[in-house]
């Protein structure tokens, strides 16, 4: 399984919830398209991270690295619902950061 990790701060004046709203109806998306297998938004609780680390954490699951390709190929075509479920997530934060792990150890 690898796990692709975005994290995020809320634009001035978005809402939590309407964020965590578009977040699931993109990652909504994805899955119901077998782009990703799936997804988690966590936020940070007591203040307690790294500063360079964002609010909010999104972890997205995929088998292999072949389905996370397919999922950036969704995201970046433009055609509905894709694009605008999208726009809607992106348009909400700042401060993005990413990374990619995978489980360990490899399973054999």
């Amino acid at each position: 399984m690898d796990i692709y990790h975005i994290t995020c701060d809320l634009l001035p004046g978005v809402a939590a919830h309407d964020f965590a709203s578009a977040v699931d109806a993109w990652l909504g998306h994805l899955r119901r398209e077998g782009a990703i297998h799936g997804w988690r938004l966590t936020r940070r609780k007591l203040g307690l991270s790294s500063l360079d680390l964002g609010d909010f954490h999104i972890m997205i699951e995929t088998r292999d690295l072949a389905q996370l390709d397919n999922a950036f190929a969704v995201a970046a075509r433009n055609d509905q619902p894709a694009a605008s479920l999208h726009a809607a997530v992106y348009g909400k934060v700042a401060n993005l950061g990413f990374a990619l792990y995978r489980d360990f150890p490899d399973r054999l």
